[in-house]
């Protein structure tokens, strides 16, 4: 062998690859670059996939900065060599699946406050960049018949029309209906828009025979409810 190869992980004892310690020890055990390189498997240029999964976690800061990292942002000339668009996705639908496993499922909940719409949307919303308008439809016991996305704004507003967001509560009968959307800035107090469209779509509701329960705002760490401070005359 010469002196000058580089060692790759298949070289090093067994009780230090990656794989092996996972099915010896358990994940807990291992390190985040570590579980890196399980699902990138191979290095490069004489990095070994230990050292790729080291690298990417320098650059992007953690798990959560490569997940939100762009795909050219990684593959790109200022990206990690090494790593190319298979790997990127594996690596991506391998944290997306970590998520939705800490995410509380929708099937067969049931809303009874703020904090139960709360506790389900925060971790789905608190981090998206855009603005998104969501509705959750209930039956006459506020329970979830379905979850409609309406709208995905800009950085600062998003376009929300009180037809377009009763449409699916129209076709699926539902009673009632909660109303989320997220503030990218993290700041949950509602601007005058937010205030001007709840009116505008309670007074839709009431129309249509549709309740509408709570306006719901989501930021990093914190929400505000319209039906808790008092803005919407309901309760859940």
């Amino acid at each position: 062998m010469s002196e000058n190869k580089t060692m790759t992980v298949k070289d090093w004892p067994e009780d230090e690859r990656p794989r092996e310690r996972l099915l010896k020890y358990g994940a807990d055990g291992l390190s985040d670059a570590q579980l890196l390189a399980i699902i990138i498997r191979n290095g490069r240029g004489g990095r070994s996939a230990v050292d790729l999964g080291i690298e990417l976690l320098e650059k992007f800061g953690s798990l959560d900065g490569i997940a939100h990292a762009g795909i050219n942002e990684i593959r790109g000339k200022n990206g990690v060599k090494g790593i190319g668009p298979a790997k990127i996705a594996e690596i991506k639908a391998a944290i997306e699946l970590g998520r939705r496993h800490q995410k509380p499922s929708l099937s067969g909940a049931s809303f009874c406050s703020s904090g139960d719409v709360v506790a389900y949307y925060q971790p789905r919303m608190k981090d998206l960049k855009k603005e998104m308008f969501r509705c959750a439809l209930l039956d006459t016991k506020h329970k979830i018949i379905r979850d409609e996305v309406v709208s995905v704004g800009s950085l600062t507003a998003s376009i929300v029309h009180p037809r377009d967001t009763f449409k699916a509560a129209i076709r699926e009968s539902a009673a009632a209906v909660i109303f989320i959307h997220n503030h990218p800035s993290g700041d949950t107090k509602p601007s005058q828009e937010d205030i001007l469209l709840t009116r505008r779509l309670v007074q839709a509701g009431e129309v249509l025979g549709i309740q509408v329960l709570d306006h719901i705002i989501v930021g990093d760490g914190g929400h505000f409810s319209f039906r808790d401070n008092g803005m919407i005359a309901t309760t859940l």
